[in-house]
C-alpha cells in the first residue's frame, strides 16, 4: 500500500496572540507537530511495514519536512505557500490537492486534530474516500485497513477497504525522539516542494469570518490578611452575589 502521513499540517494556537481589541496575530505561530502527529505516524508505518508499502510525508506551510524524515519517512512533500485558513474545509482542500498529486495512494493518515477537528474528516470528503476518526492503532491485513478505534464501549476493530482516510488520536507521548544523527540524515532525504498555484488547489471560501473580540471577565477580589477574617470576608462576598443564601 502506498501510504500518505500528514503531519505539521496546523498552526499552534499557543502562539497566537489575542490584541487588545480582541484581533488575533498569528504571525509567530508556525506549523508545529500536534500531540497526535506521534501517534499518526507510528499508524502510517505500521501500515507501510504490513504492506510492504511505500510511506510518504507530507506537511504544508512553514511546516518543517525533516520532522517525519527523521522518523523513518524516506521522502517527503511540502506545500510551500499554503496560508493558515480558519476555515478547516479550505485547509482540507489543499491537503487533498496535495495528496492528488501523488499517484496511487491508498491511505491517507493524518492527526485527529483537537483544535482543528474538521479537517480530517473534510479532507475525506474532498478525496471522496471514507473516514475513520478516533483510531488508535492501524495494520494492513489482506488487502485492507484493520485499525482499532475508541468508543463509548471501550475500543473496537474495524476493517476498511482502500482508499480511506485515517483520523488518529494520540493516547500518550512520543515514546522516542530522533538524535541529532537522524536529523542531519533527514535534511539529505528528497523533499518535493509545490505551491497551492501548482496543485490547482480549489479552495472554498464557506466560512465568513466576523471578527473576534477578548471575553469579558469579572473582576477578581483579593482577600488577605488573618485566615479567619478573610474566610468571612469570603462568605460575605458569596452571599451578597447571591451564591450563597
Amino acid at each position: 500500500m502506498k501510504t500518505v502521513i500528514v503531519y505539521k499540517w496546523a498552526r499552534d494556537v499557543e502562539n497566537a496572540a489575542v490584541r487588545n481589541d480582541g484581533s488575533v496575530d498569528w504571525r509567530n505561530a508556525k506549523m508545529t507537530a500536534g500531540e497526535d502527529d506521534p501517534a499518526a505516524l507510528d499508524a502510517a508505518k505500521a501500515i507501510a511495514a504490513t504492506s510492504d508499502g511505500q510511506l510518504i510525508g507530507l506537511t504544508i506551510g512553514d511546516g518543517d519536512a525533516s520532522w517525519a524524515l527523521a522518523r523513518g519517512v524516506q521522502q517527503a512533500i511540502s506545500v510551500t505557500d499554503a496560508p493558515f485558513l480558519p476555515d478547516n474545509a479550505a485547509t482540507a482542500a489543499i491537503l487533498a490537492a496535495a495528496v492528488r498529486s501523488v499517484e496511487d495512494v491508498d491511505v491517507v493518515v493524518i492527526g485527529d486534530s483537537e483544535q482543528y477537528p474538521g479537517v480530517a474528516a473534510t479532507l475525506a470528503g474532498h478525496l471522496g474516500w471514507p473516514a475513520l476518526l478516533g483510531v488508535t492503532t492501524a495494520t494492513s491485513r489482506d488487502g485492507r485497513i484493520e485499525a482499532i478505534r475508541s468508543s463509548a464501549d471501550g475500543a473496537e476493530t474495524v476493517s476498511l477497504a482502500t482508499p480511506a482516510v485515517l483520523g488518529v488520536a494520540a493516547v500518550g507521548a512520543e515514546s522516542r525522539t530522533p538524535g541529532m544523527k537522524e536529523m542531519l540524515a533527514a535534511r539529505k532525504r528528497p523533499v518535493t516542494k509545490l505551491t497551492v498555484a501548482e496543485l490547482d488547489a480549489a479552495v472554498p471560501t464557506l466560512l465568513e469570518d466576523r471578527g473576534t473580540r477578548v471575553p469579558e471577565t469579572t473582576p477578581a477580589r483579593v482577600f488577605e490578611g488573618d485566615p479567619t477574617v478573610a474566610a468571612d470576608q469570603l462568605v460575605a462576598a458569596l452571599r451578597a452575589e447571591g451564591v450563597l443564601a
